[in-house]
């Protein structure tokens, strides 16, 4: 028995359910991806002392980094020392020392060790109490300077204080306010990404079973789209969060602050450009699809 074509009413109505599915799942999507790319990365990433490491771990060999470091140990030294009219010059003698050893492999390796040591206090602060600044302590770092300087004959290396000596990450009061956004993208881990992933696969699924092949490019356009979207509303995030985060750093630690901060959200910059790309290749060879489709059946 031969079944009659569809009517154009009922073609009407179905590229108006088309229409509204797509338009959810954009949404929905712009708002799953990069919930999904953040939790998973708190979890992941800064859950996780090894990733940890790996993130700041290059950067031994940043120019904001060595330079802070620098200055610190330069600055606490001559605190504990007085040699009058020569103490610009011992200064400056100093500080060229350390600066120098801040390319060796012995400050990276020391600066792996304190960052290791570091991860534990720096998960504790972002689920301490509220007034508690995010920090990571240097005191290791000096350590290690100070042991090499001395094996060297550095003269006044002994003078150098070894004591908790720390640059602040993330402010006190902006610290209170990612706290909670903090606790909320660990405790839902990866799930949120794997969820996204199988809410998609049943759309398109669903969307081709009922529809047809149209629906279901319909639907797979949708998904690049809102692979796109949410791309660019994580990179907004991204920018945002790293604004605030330093904006209450103290001038003498943001550009260490900021290498920190960077090193620690590459991750996320890269998810970025992956899920930007391949929204974008979905999206382009849905439409594409649909378009030689519609060629063929006009022919």
């Amino acid at each position: 028995m031969r079944t009659s074509p569809p009517t154009a009413s009922a073609t009407s109505a179905l590229s108006a359910a088309s229409a509204a599915l797509a338009a959810v799942l954009i949404v929905l999507l712009a708002a799953l991806v990069p919930f999904s790319a953040l939790s998973a990365w708190a979890d992941l990433e800064i859950d996780d002392t090894d990733r940890y490491v790996a993130a700041v771990s290059p950067l031994s060999s940043d120019p904001a980094v060595q330079g802070t470091v620098t200055d610190l140990i330069t600055d606490e030294a001559m605190r504990q020392i007085d040699l009058g009219p020569l103490q610009e010059t011992v200064r400056d003698f100093l500080h060229e020392t350390v600066r120098s050893f801040t390319a060796t492999e012995a400050f990276r390796t020391a600066w792996d060790t304190a960052n290791r040591t570091a991860h534990e206090a720096v998960t504790a602060a972002l689920d301490g109490d509220s007034g508690e600044a995010v920090t990571i302590d240097l005191g290791p770092v000096i350590e290690q300077v100070k042991q090499d300087l001395v094996r060297q004959g550095v003269p006044f290396a002994e003078q150098i204080p070894v004591q908790r000596t720390e640059i602040t990450v993330i402010g006190a009061d902006r610290a209170d306010t990612l706290r909670d956004s903090f606790h909320w993208l660990r405790y839902c881990s990866i799930w949120p990404a794997i969820a996204t992933l199988v809410l998609l696969v049943l759309v398109v699924g669903i969307a081709t079973v009922r529809g047809g092949v149209r629906a279901g490019l319909t639907a797979t356009a949708a998904v690049g789209a809102g692979f796109v979207l949410g791309a660019i509303v994580l990179r907004i995030l991204v920018a945002v969060g790293r604004s605030q985060a330093l904006d209450e750093v103290p001038g003498s630690d943001r550009d260490a602050a900021a290498a920190v901060v960077d090193a620690l959200t590459a991750s996320l910059r890269t998810t970025v450009w992956v899920v930007l790309v391949v929204g974008a290749v979905l999206l382009v060879g849905a439409v594409a699809a649909r378009v030689l489709l519609g060629r063929r059946r006009s022919t």
